[in-house]
């Protein structure tokens, strides 16, 4: 019942991360040369969730801007794409909320047993 709960902890704690990672791309979708990143959970040692971060270096969109002398110069803004960003936040917030819902039934079960034997 304990490994049960630390892999929910361990999978909590890595939906926050790929939170955190999906937040700061499009903290940064605005961001000249900005590199998104994204997070893949995999399972790890006694069956925890562990989050792997990469970097996608996919070029960003090519504008032209006049500089301080009016001449126009190539920039590259980010490779974020917000269309791909909403539905990761949406999958993290989910599997967070599951893993939550999870621990909170193993305590009310916990508390029950206790119940019963006490």
């Amino acid at each position: 019942m304990l490994s049960s709960i630390s892999s929910s902890l361990s999978a909590i704690n890595a939906f926050g991360t790929k939170m955190a990672v999906s937040a700061n791309n499009v903290a940064n979708i605005e961001s000249e040369g900005f590199k998104k990143s994204r997070v893949d959970l995999a399972e790890g040692i006694n069956s925890t969730v562990e989050a792997e971060i990469t970097q996608i270096d996919s070029p960003g969109n090519i504008v032209f801007e006049p500089d301080n002398t009016g001449q126009m110069v190539e920039k590259e803004l980010s490779n974020v794409d917000l269309a791909e960003e909403i539905p990761q936040t949406m999958i993290a917030q989910r599997g967070y909320e599951a893993n939550l819902t999870f621990i909170k039934i193993q305590d009310d079960m916990i508390g029950s047993v206790i119940d019963i034997l006490g």
